[in-house]
């Protein structure tokens, strides 16, 4: 599992000094993001301008459970949950102090290659991500 914690700041939030919905999607892309860089090894700029490929969001699903507030210090959490051909299925949590649970989603990315379609892992990325797999009950 790969773990992140993001620092609540103003700019996330709305007047109430709450986590305005919307930049949750953005702190998750940060995960995504930074967990391709820290443990893939094959950080976006690469990935994207380097070697011409993508890994676009085509399916979210979030329930809210919490709110964030201003200052609070909310740890993200990121499993792999299926690794498909073209596919993977990601887990996310998200939690304030004392383990508050705040969010919880399945978010699906799939690999996209220099013709802009879908096409399968390479097999050096689909190993690492396969290595990062959830535990099965």
């Amino acid at each position: 599992m790969y773990r992140r914690e993001i620092r609540i700041e103003f700019n996330h939030c709305d007047p109430a000094g709450i986590v305005f919905f919307p930049r949750y999607f953005e702190m998750l892309n940060s995960q995504v993001e930074n967990f391709f860089r820290d443990v893939l090894d094959y950080p976006f700029e690469r990935m994207m301008f380097g070697d011409g490929h993508a890994v676009p969001t085509v399916h979210f699903e979030i329930d809210f459970r919490h709110p964030s507030k201003l200052g609070e210090l909310v740890r993200f959490e990121l499993a792999i949950r299926r690794l498909g051909r073209t596919s993977v299925d990601l887990n996310h949590v998200a939690r304030g102090p004392n383990g508050t649970l705040r969010l919880e989603a399945l978010q699906r990315l799939v690999w996209i290659g220099h013709d802009k379609r879908s096409t399968p892992w390479p097999e050096p990325l689909r190993l690492r991500l396969a290595a990062h797999m959830e535990e099965k009950p």
